[in-house]
């Protein structure tokens, strides 16, 4: 990645996870300069869930923290910030900075690749994009079924199709350790890891109301609507993260001379 589009990025750490101080606006703002200057630029998240798998998974956590730029996406890493005191840019979510990125890709004439979910998700994708954004022209699309041996093919399949932005709409940490691999040799300026987001641009999964996504329980919705293949999932993330950020806050009231966000002491006088 150019150096030049890092410039100024504010860096912080919560639970050991690493972010960018960037809102959406400058998230959206970093992409169209990769995909105009067509600079390097893969993007990653965190959310409640990615920090917790990351604690177990050492891998995750090498790939999430070499990102190019990580952001925070899930509503509860915000709200826990909030409690310890710990500065963020704001909140981009991996679907609306995707939404804000086609609509930018529309106007500017990049074209972006669609890869992730099944088949018939990613061809409902297109058949929608062609209505809702009929000035945009996609690079390609394929399911984000495959094998190991599979990787170099698809990858050359990428490249060729000449993408401005890459969206993987993948599970974690397949997403991430495929972007990290691959990101040299993929050639697309902007690549953005958006998990479920297909399935929901494809129409086949609700979104919560923004007044739910606003109050920070978009999980919820999420495990109303499929709550045999989510609660106990969720149930035992979330556990796990509250005790981890009760933790956290412990430490912070026990030792309050460590007062910034990184647990390092200010220094000396």
């Amino acid at each position: 990645m150019d150096q030049a589009l890092r410039h100024g990025l504010a860096e912080g750490e919560f639970l050991g996870a690493p972010f960018h101080r960037v809102d959406m606006d400058r998230a959206l703002a970093l992409a169209n300069r990769a995909m105009r200057d067509h600079q390097r630029l893969q993007h990653c998240d965190i959310n409640v869930a990615k920090i917790i798998q990351m604690r177990s998974d050492p891998d995750l956590a090498r790939y999430v923290r070499e990102s190019d730029i990580v952001c925070i996406d899930g509503a509860g890493v915000m709200l826990g910030c909030r409690v310890l005191g710990i500065p963020t840019g704001g909140r981009v979510t991996g679907v609306d900075l995707m939404m804000r990125t086609l609509d930018l890709c529309e106007h500017a004439g990049f074209r972006p690749y669609f890869f992730g979910a099944r088949q018939e998700v990613v061809e409902a994708v297109a058949e929608r994009l062609a209505k809702t954004h009929p000035n945009l022209k996609l690079a390609g699309y394929r399911n984000g079924y495959f094998r190991k041996e599979d990787e170099a093919a698809i990858v050359a399949e990428i490249r060729a199709s000449g993408a401005d932005c890459l969206f993987v709409g993948i599970t974690s940490p397949i997403k991430e350790r495929f972007l990290f691999e691959h990101r040299d040799a993929l050639g697309v300026p902007f690549q953005l890891g958006v998990g479920g987001a297909l399935d929901v641009l494809a129409g086949k999964v609700r979104r919560a109301p923004r007044f739910v996504q606003a109050i920070g329980m978009e999980w919820l919705f999420r495990v109303l609507q499929e709550p045999r293949r989510l609660f106990w999932r969720y149930l035992s993330t979330n556990t796990r993260f509250g005790m981890l950020l009760l933790g956290a806050l412990l430490r912070k009231c026990l030792r309050p001379d460590r007062n910034d966000q990184n647990g390092q002491r200010p220094p000396a006088s």
